[in-house]
Formats: structure tokens, C-alpha cells, sequence
């Protein structure tokens, strides 16, 4: 029970303490009122005179896949509709790109200049801060996209660049694509000129090994039926050297017999020579021509100054040489004039030739992607938002004012409680 007038004590002082405080704010009610006023006006005027910003994009997705037919109909450069967007999504976000476009259209970053810096420098700092690319979420269903934003001040015509540089970059993609195509059909160009002059090469390789195949093989044939002449002219000679031999020896034995004429061993047993043989080969011993048959014979087979007309194979060799004199295949080779006609892929280079000098592409209407969202005039600022930058004046000065008159209370020395 002790206690119990303690606790009411402070219960009394904690009431005390928070009545002087409220008591000590209202009191300063017009200091808090004052500052709150001050810091709101400040606000207000941030709110008001500061420079307001705005923000546009533009959104491009893919074109339909027949957009692309004229270009791909070339045979020669494929692109699909994702490639293309790629392709303008790295425009856009190329520097390059950027700088180029700002050094073309200067009029439209003239707000950009600042002191000290250079028209670069003033560009890349604002392009750091106001470009933004814009690509879809993985997250959400969103379709293939690419965007630009651009966050720029009231003073610059922020609808206008970003309009117009996407129509740069898009001019810029279809002269790159332009050029790319006549780059790669100069390669083919030259590729077949290469291909073409190959060919050639190697038809004029193939007809001299061909033309020298023939002459080797003419050489070939005419040294063996020159040896095969000389050969028959050899074994001629020898066989009428033979015969002569056998001559002689039937002349000597016709004349010992006294055979002069020629007659036969019926003949000679009849005349009564008194001779008589039996001869049981079938072929009558040559001394029975008798001498002056074999004479004769021997005679004209020693004056003979050619074996030739005896063997009908030398007659044909002669043939065969005559004709290996003149190789009219290879006569006919080296007199071709218009080697090309024989040339067998040569008619389908020149076709694939003829086909890409006739390719003409208008890049002028290529359309790599569709501008699903082109930058529209914004109907409120980005910043700075009015109500919220007021709304945080009136709290901040409120929180600051109330601040204040604590720390006055605070330093101020208490008066003298009332006793009970």
C-alpha cells in the first residue's frame, strides 16, 4: 500500500510533462505554422519552376515473314524477320548510331551546349541519362520487341528524336543490308570468275596431258612397228639367204646327175638313165627342176634389192606408219578455237553469272521490323510531380517545425510547477 502514492506522483508528472508539451507546441503553433509555410513554399517552388521532364518510346516488333520475299528471293542473302529486328535493335543501341544522328540533327539538341564541354561531350553525357532500351520481359508473354525511350527536358522536342532517329536507324539497317547484298554477289561474281578461270586451266592441263598421252602413244606404236620392220626385212633376207643355200646344193647335185631340164624320177627311169628311185615323201627333191631352172632361180633371188613384196605384213606396216605420221586427234586439238564450248560446267557458271549481275534489289522498301508504337506527344510530366513534391513539403516542414519548437522547449529553462 506503500506504493501507491509513488505511482500516482509520476502518473501526475508524466501527465504534467505531456500537457506542458502540448501546451509547449501550441504555444509555438505559429513558429511551426511559419517553417511548415517555408519549406511548402520551396517545394512549390521546385514544383513549379523547375525544368519538367518528360518521357516517349517506341516500340518495334517483327515483320510478317513475306515482308521479306524480294530479299530473300535473291538466293544469295537470307534474313528472317527476328534477324532483322535484331539487327535494328543493335542499331539503336549503337552509339555510333547515336552520335551520327546527333551530328546530323544538331537542331534538335541545340539545349544540349553547356560551358565547358564539347557538343560530344554534352551528347554523351545526356545520352547516358536519357536513352533507355526496351525489351520484353521473360517473365511475361510479351511478344518479340524491341523499344526506345527517351527522357528529356520540356525545352527539346523529345516526340520528334526519337521518331526520327528510329527512321535513321531503320535507313541505316537497309543500306547495310544494301551493301551487305552486293558485297556477297560481288563474292559469288568472284568466286565464278575464279571457278570459270580454274576450269580453263585445268581444261588446257587436261588437253595437253591428253595431247601428249596421244603423241607418246603414236611414238610407242611407231618404234614397235619399226622394230617389228626391221625384224620381218631380217628374217626376209635370211630366208632368201637359206634358199640361195639350197639352190647351190641342188645345182650341184643336178649337175651330177645331169639333169638340165626339169623332169621327174618317172621320167628318168624311163629315159634309161638307169636310175631308179623310190621317193616316198610327197615332195620331189628341188635338184629335179634341173640346173637351169635352179640357176635362173638363184640368179634372181641374188639380184633382188628388196625382200619386201614377199611378206604382205610389211605392206600393212608401211600402212600403219604412213598413217602415225599425221595424228589427226591431235592435229584437231590444237587447232580448237573456242576452247569454252568444251568446257562442261561452264555453260552453269555463266548461268549463275548472268542470274546475280540480274538481281535488282530496292532496299528503299525493305521493311526490317514494324513500328508497333511510335513516340506520341506525353500527356504528363515525368518529373517533377507537383502534388507529390507539395505533399512532401508540407510534411517535411510540418516534421521540421515541430522539430524546431522541441529543441526551443528543449533549451528554454522549465517553470515552476503549480504545487498540489
Amino acid at each position: 500500500m506503500q506504493d501507491q502514492p509513488y505511482r500516482m506522483v509520476n502518473d501526475n508528472n508524466d501527465e504534467i510533462d505531456l500537457r506542458e508539451l502540448i501546451r509547449s507546441l501550441w504555444d509555438q503553433r505559429w513558429v511551426i505554422v511559419g517553417i511548415t509555410a517555408f519549406i511548402t513554399l520551396i517545394a512549390a517552388l521546385y514544383a513549379f519552376l523547375a525544368t519538367p521532364y518528360y518521357r516517349v518510346q517506341s516500340i518495334l516488333r517483327p515483320v510478317e515473314v513475306g515482308v521479306l520475299d524480294s530479299l530473300n528471293a535473291t538466293e544469295v542473302y537470307e534474313l528472317k524477320p527476328l534477324e532483322a529486328l535484331s539487327r535494328v535493335s543493335g542499331g539503336l543501341s549503337s552509339y555510333g548510331n547515336r552520335l551520327e544522328f546527333f551530328q546530323t540533327h544538331e537542331e534538335l539538341f541545340a539545349d544540349l551546349a553547356r560551358e565547358g564541354l564539347t557538343a560530344e561531350q554534352a551528347f554523351e553525357d545526356f545520352n547516358s541519362e536519357a536513352f533507355a532500351m526496351l525489351y520484353p520481359d521473360p517473365k511475361k508473354n510479351q511478344g518479340e520487341f524491341v523499344g526506345m525511350a527517351l527522357t528529356y527536358p520540356a525545352s527539346m522536342d523529345g516526340v520528334s528524336v526519337v521518331n526520327e532517329f528510329v527512321a535513321f536507324v531503320l535507313q541505316q539497317e537497309r543500306e547495310r543490308v544494301a551493301s551487305d547484298l552486293a558485297v556477297v554477289i560481288a563474292n559469288r561474281k568472284a568466286n565464278i570468275e575464279q571457278r570459270i578461270e580454274a576450269a580453263r586451266a585445268s581444261y588446257q592441263a587436261n588437253k595437253e596431258a591428253e595431247i601428249a598421252t596421244l603423241l607418246e602413244e603414236a611414238a610407242l606404236k611407231r618404234a614397235k612397228l619399226e622394230d617389228e620392220l626391221r625384224a620381218l626385212r631380217a628374217e626376209l633376207k635370211i630366208r632368201r639367204e637359206n634358199r640361195l643355200n639350197v639352190l647351190e646344193e641342188a645345182i650341184r647335185i643336178a649337175r651330177s646327175l645331169g639333169i638340165r631340164k626339169p623332169t621327174t624320177p618317172t621320167a628318168m627311169a624311163d629315159a634309161g638313165q638307169g636310175v631308179r628311185t623310190e621317193i616316198t615323201s610327197r615332195e620331189i627333191p628341188l635338184y629335179f627342176l634341173g640346173v637351169d631352172a635352179l640357176e635362173a632361180e638363184r640368179d634372181v633371188l641374188r639380184a633382188r634389192t628388196s625382200d619386201d613384196f614377199v611378206e604382205p605384213r610389211i605392206g600393212e606396216i608401211q600402212k600403219e606408219l604412213d598413217m602415225l605420221r599425221h595424228n589427226r586427234q591431235v592435229e584437231v586439238l590444237q587447232q580448237r578455237q573456242d576452247e569454252d564450248l568444251y568446257l562442261k560446267e561452264l555453260a552453269k557458271l555463266r548461268e549463275e553469272a548472268a542470274r546475280l549481275d540480274g538481281i535488282e534489289f530496292d532496299a528503299s522498301t525493305l521493311q526490317l521490323a514494324r513500328i508497333d508504337q511510335p513516340a506520341q506527344q506525353p500527356l504528363k510530366r515525368l518529373k517533377p510531380k507537383r502534388a507529390l513534391v507539395l505533399a512532401l513539403g508540407v510534411v517535411l516542414g510540418g516534421m521540421l517545425g515541430v522539430f524546431v519548437a522541441l529543441m526551443r522547449n528543449l533549451l528554454q529553462p522549465r517553470r515552476a510547477r503549480p504545487a498540489h
